[in-house]
């Protein structure tokens, strides 16, 4: 025991690098020339320099063989190939015939070429020569792809399926629905699924490839889709198939409003007058074809009263026109609009005339609370406080006057304030208000002192207008019609 101790510690100090020993001295020198070594060796690994400095230096292995020596060099190259089908034969099962696949190759390059960085060996392939290498195969498994992918979607999906696909915004294609039972078939189970643009999709598919009788012959049973039909035709302006529909359907008077309607197509005054009066002889029902009368009627007066207008503003010749110049065309205006123009611009006019509001109001049959209406927000406007006095005055038959309003006069009080009229012309009206509680709330709100003092002293409150009497300024005329009916001795108070 004591002799391998000796051999091992002459070992050690005979090897020309210097083992560690605790007797050694920790000098800086030492330490220096074994840092410049340590340096130097590491250079060798990336130089491929032949003459370096500490060539004289010899690598050994554990072993005591110096690194790059032939024999080093076999053994490690064995042990290498060893080690890689010893991890290849324990992945692999026992037994299995993909071992025999895979031949068994000797490394063609040494761990001491690595070190070096030289090519010693001319076999020697670099990592991107190996990764070129067109012999390598890759043993990776594909991955499949989904098998929804190698659906046909186009011949596999029943009409159920097709649906519910279309539903979820699934591409579909319909031309696999050939019959007519198939087709129909499509359509009802569109309908059940109660998707308007499944339904819809599903019917421009069938108008394009059915006959039009057949279509519409099929649609007249299944209701929701004919209501989805019409609806898509009148938004597309497809106008002669949905005539042909209609007509199909027995629908007369719809056929007659979807052509009536065409007019709003019309941009020419003239044309659009001449294409009104051949509709209406369309089989309207009765109150319709009142009312297609009446508009080719006022547009016909329209036609009229807009060519003499635009004569006198152009001539200068009437004053209203010079002071209120015209902002708009009166040219298929509805019938309110061009009343209110009338009243407006040709108020004192004739009943004989046609830009007349009277006539206007007759040859229409205007209700009398839309006339009045029409005619004090015109005249308001105008400031013309004659005309409103004289809309609402009345006689009876022995000649009293008497202020009358269909309107109701809270509503009057409520246009004029809207027009800014005075404060006299106001009181005037709220005083003609009937419901007392409605008459106080105008008469506070839009200041009219005089009508508040009145009401309270026909109620004979005492306390109310006393309070009211901080409402208005001190020795104005108010406040000295209030004292003065305060003071007045004949008046017996309620409180």
């Amino acid at each position: 025991m004591s002799r391998a101790r000796a051999d091992e510690e002459e070992y050690w100090h005979s090897s020309k690098f210097r083992a560690f020993t605790f007797d050694d001295e920790d000098d800086e020198l030492s330490q220096l020339k074994e840092s410049k070594r340590a340096v130097n060796s590491l250079r060798d690994i990336v130089d491929d320099d032949d003459d370096d400095d500490d060539d004289d230096l010899e690598r050994v292995s554990w072993s005591g063989e110096p690194v790059g020596s032939i024999s080093w060099s076999i053994k490690e190259t064995a042990s290498s190939s060893t080690s890689s089908l010893e991890g290849r034969d324990s992945s692999l099962p026992k037994g299995s015939s993909s071992y025999a696949a895979f031949p068994k190759q000797v490394s063609s390059y040494s761990l001491s070429s690595l070190f070096k960085g030289r090519n010693k060996l001319p076999s020697f392939q670099s990592l991107s020569d190996a990764l070129s290498d067109t012999g390598v195969k890759n043993y990776a498994p594909e991955l499949r792809r989904p098998k929804a992918e190698y659906k046909d979607y186009s011949s596999d999906w029943s009409p159920k399926d097709t649906v519910r696909r279309m539903q979820r915004g699934k591409v579909c294609s319909l031309e696999r629905f050939r019959s007519l039972q198939d087709k129909l078939v499509l359509l009802d189970e569109a309908v059940a699924g109660h998707d308007g643009n499944v339904i819809t999709t599903v019917l421009i598919f069938l108008k394009r490839t059915l006959r039009r009788e057949i279509f519409f012959r099929e649609l007249e049973v299944r209701q929701v889709a004919l209501c989805h039909l019409i609806h898509f035709l009148k938004e597309m302006g497809e106008q002669k198939l949905l005539l042909d529909l209609l007509r199909f359907l027995d629908r007369t008077e719809e056929v007659a409003l979807s052509q009536y309607r065409e007019h709003l197509n019309i941009q020419d005054v003239e044309k659009r007058r001449e294409f009104l009066k051949g509709c209406i002889g369309l089989p309207f029902s009765a109150e319709d074809t009142s009312h297609i009368q009446d508009h080719y009627t006022l547009l016909e007066r329209q036609i009229i009263i807009e060519a003499n207008d635009r004569h006198l503003e152009t001539a200068g010749q009437s004053e209203i026109f010079r002071k209120y110049p015209r902002k708009a065309s009166i040219l298929n205006m509805p019938l309110v609009t061009t009343l209110f123009y009338s009243c407006f611009y040709h108020y004192t006019e004739a009943e004989g005339t046609f830009s007349s509001p009277t006539n206007l109001k007759k040859t229409f049959k205007i209700p009398d609370k839309q006339y009045v209406l029409t005619a004090l927000a015109a005249r308001a406007k105008l400031r013309a406080w004659d005309d409103v006095d004289a809309l609402f005055t009345t006689k009876n038959w022995l000649g009293y006057t008497k202020k009358k309003a269909p309107i109701g006069f809270h509503r009057v009080v409520e246009i004029l304030q809207k027009n800014s009229a005075p404060v006299q012309v106001l009181q005037e009206y709220v005083r003609l208000v009937e419901d007392v509680e409605t008459r106080l709330n105008l008469a506070t709100k839009y200041k009219c002192h005089d009508v508040v003092i009145e009401t309270y002293r026909d109620l004979k409150d005492r306390i109310q207008l006393i309070a009211y009497k901080c409402k208005v300024e001190r020795g104005s005329a108010e406040e000295g019609k209030i004292n003065s009916i305060l003071n007045n001795m004949q008046i017996r108070w309620k409180n």
